[in-house]
């Protein structure tokens, strides 16, 4: 499955806009053959809009995701993205996942929130592993932090995720997660990891770009710099098959080990 990373802050603020830039980049990953398209964390809204936050947030089934749907629809492929989720009075920082036909087959919220911004903004969501299938591959979700907590991808891994895309909002001077621990983090859990950044100044906050996407033998399929790109690498499932039968870390686990870590 071709996967297409929108490295990308949008127009922070504006829904309208955001939606826009999405349907442009949708029509050229469909025209190069993608089946999934993964946008960076709050793509939806922006990240760093303080109060516009709670004014933006609508639900998992809002205007904006049937507007997303419907770009789905129009281009052919799958779409994986972040924004704000209002749940009654809560808003969760979220991840939606719609298939090609526009169904809504996955909501992850994030479960570990970054620093005082997030944790003044949003309620943690309590379900460790979401997934869905595309096309023969079982997709699964974190957002951003997340994935720097290796119990998170490891309980992906052994729910059998092929594909982990982590929309996420990177700032500076963390871009040693980009660099090397997503690569880490994808072989030690004999998987895929899209992981897919803003870029630019936002508030007080510099995204650092570096978006990448890495097989389950530790190298980058595809990485990108520091400005806005379009990236496009191909996801096996057969490779992932045959990389977990030649690396032996799930299978030689010794759980019983590890209850002192819980």
């Amino acid at each position: 499955m071709r996967t297409a990373l929108l490295q990308s802050s949008g127009r922070p603020g504006s829904t309208v806009e955001n939606l826009k830039v999405l349907d442009e980049a949708a029509g050229r990953a469909a025209a190069a053959g993608a089946g999934l398209l993964v946008t960076a964390e709050m793509f939806l809204t922006g990240y760093a809009i303080g109060d516009g936050i709670g004014r933006l947030a609508e639900p998992a089934d809002g205007d904006c995701a049937d507007a997303i749907a419907e770009i789905a629809t129009n281009h052919g492929l799958a779409i994986a993205y972040g924004y704000p989720e209002r749940a009654g009075d809560t808003v969760f920082n979220s991840a939606q996942l719609i298939s090609a036909d526009g169904t809504r087959l996955a909501n992850y919220r994030k479960t570990h929130l970054f620093g005082c911004f997030e944790r003044d903004h949003f309620t943690p969501g309590d379900q460790p592993v979401v997934q869905a299938e595309i096309g023969g591959v079982r997709v699964g979700i974190l957002i951003c932090y997340d994935v720097e907590f290796p119990e998170n991808v490891r309980a992906h891994a052994l729910a059998g995720t092929d594909l982990l895309v982590v929309p996420t909002a990177q700032m500076h001077p963390f871009q040693f997660v980009a660099e090397s621990m997503i690569p880490v983090r994808a072989f030690e859990n004999q998987m895929y990891v899209a992981y897919v950044n803003r870029v630019g100044q936002e508030g007080e906050f510099e995204f650092v770009g570096l978006s990448t996407l890495a097989g389950p033998d530790g190298i980058a399929r595809t990485r990108a710099g520091r400005g806005e790109d379009l990236l496009l690498a191909d996801v096996d499932p057969a490779f992932v098959a045959a990389s977990r039968e030649a690396n032996p870390y799930l299978s030689d686990r010794r759980p019983g080990l590890y209850r002192p870590l819980v």
